[in-house]
């Protein structure tokens, strides 16, 4: 489970590049219940939303003919440097070199081996999102790859991910967690896009869910909204009830309702 105790490697923010920042502002607050808090120059246009005061993604403005609209997760670095040669050593680019981000840390973006892009957030003063697990807040996140072995090795070798197998009915699903960390501390899983008829084979990205109360009220109040519903509400023991969506701009992600944990 991701918490904000953020450790290296593991997912420590999220945020949005979309054409309509304004548009789709409108769109998850409706949806989450978000406060929306437009950047000014200083910050070059970047946004908060918040819940409850509390920081649970960014936001930027993007030109749609340079960059598909999209959810970008971080992960956690204790040095934005050394992650970048990191990177290059492994087989992935860099896309834009370690910088710093007004004293608040450090960021980078950067491509697998197979051109999924994510980037990484090394903490000074803002060390990740003020809530996660929570409903309206990031909870985990999912890699849809052409080849998980190989990205299980990239990524492994670049954060020191440990990779575990969870059965199901019919397969497994690989589970990701930081070095060290408890089972319990997973935050994401690999999925092979062959397995997944609702993703596009020529598109492995990453994608964030989002807990929310409700699944089923969730996925229709963002159809009702311009978005679109790509995965109808399923459920899976143990898990919970999830849907993927995307919203009016094309940004894919997903929300589950969470099964309640043993014992709770």
């Amino acid at each position: 489970m991701l918490t904000t105790d953020y450790t290296d490697g593991s997912p420590n923010w999220v945020d949005l590049g979309t054409p309509d920042l304004d548009g789709a502002a409108g769109f998850y607050t409706g949806l989450f219940g978000w406060d929306y808090r437009p950047g000014g120059e200083e910050a070059d246009g970047y946004a908060m939303f918040q819940l409850g005061g509390r920081t649970v993604a960014g936001g930027m403005a993007v030109a749609p003919e340079e960059v598909r609209s999209a959810w970008t997760l971080y992960f956690q670095s204790p040095d934005a440097d050394a992650t970048a040669a990191a990177v290059v050593k492994a087989g992935g680019t860099v896309a834009v070199e370690p910088r710093d981000v007004m004293g608040l840390g450090r960021m980078a973006i950067f491509a697998d081996p197979a051109g999924v892009t994510f980037s990484i957030w090394q903490p000074g003063r803002i060390e990740g999102l003020g809530a996660v697990t929570d409903v309206g807040t990031l909870c985990w996140s999912e890699l849809y790859t052409g080849d998980v072995p190989a990205a299980a090795a990239f990524y492994g070798s670049v954060f020191g991910w440990e990779i575990s197998e969870m059965p199901f009915e019919g397969g497994s699903y690989t589970v990701v967690k930081a070095a060290g960390a408890s089972d319990e501390a997973a935050f994401g899983g690999l999925v092979p896009i062959g397995a997944d008829p609702v993703e596009d084979a020529e598109r492995p990205y990453w994608t964030p869910y989002f807990e929310v109360a409700d699944c089923d009220v969730t996925a229709a109040r963002a159809e009702e909204s311009g978005g679109k519903v790509r995965l109808s509400p399923v459920s899976m023991e143990g898990v919970g009830r999830f849907a993927k969506l995307a919203d009016p701009y094309g940004a894919r992600f997903a929300v589950i309702a969470s099964a309640p944990a043993p014992g709770a």
